[in-house]
């Protein structure tokens, strides 16, 4: 899978690490195992779904080409809108020194804190509660990453992120897709960037 990223243009060495070292497979329903390492979504319970492989490393990518690395060469505090079934939250755990990961079905938080438990990541906190909202508590964020996205950024979202933070969500366009955007934070204000669908 990792090989296949580097191939697809993910050059992010941290990224491509952190992908090694998850197991996708820990994250997905015992069914569904075989195809845990193929870059295609997974269904993961109550019609919600594990993104590509793809997606998620090119979203963390994105993240850590704002300008808010440390000198460790990690984010900072970082900010997952929609936990799922844990899986990029582990992710993010490596390549960030703290991640604070909101997930609003309760069988999906759940599910998520069944996931994780065994992996014991001491810098990743689970939280049930609204997404859009943020999380007020661990603000401010270096970074905010979403897997699903409405027609805006919210705007809680953009008071928690910290001066030279970088938002990255998809955001449904008036044709129905979502187009990945890149929000950045800068002294003069927001700078918003659309990607591809």
């Amino acid at each position: 899978m990792v090989k296949k990223l580097a191939e697809q243009g993910i050059d992010d060495a941290v990224v491509l690490e952190a992908m090694g070292r998850v197991e996708r497979h820990r994250f997905v329903d015992s069914a569904l195992v075989n195809q845990a390492y193929e870059d295609t979504s997974l269904p993961i319970g109550f019609g919600q779904t594990i993104s590509k492989p793809n997606v998620i490393a090119r979203m963390i990518e994105l993240l850590r080409q704002g300008k808010n690395l440390k000198i460790t060469g990690k984010l900072g505090r970082v900010l997952e809108i929609g936990t799922g079934c844990g899986y990029q939250a582990a992710l993010l755990s490596r390549v960030a020194q703290e991640v604070y990961s909101v997930e609003r079905i309760h069988g999906l938080f759940e599910k998520a804190k069944e996931n994780i438990r065994p992996l014991r990541i001491p810098n990743l906190h689970l939280l049930f509660g609204d997404g859009m909202a943020g999380y007020a508590d661990g603000a401010p964020y270096s970074a905010i990453i979403s897997a699903a996205g409405g027609e805006a950024i919210p705007q809680a979202w953009l008071d928690q992120l910290d001066l030279g933070g970088r938002i990255v969500a998809p955001v449904a366009h008036s044709n129905g897709k979502q187009l990945l955007v890149v929000v950045d934070k800068t002294a003069s204000g927001f700078q918003q960037t659309v990607l591809e669908p």
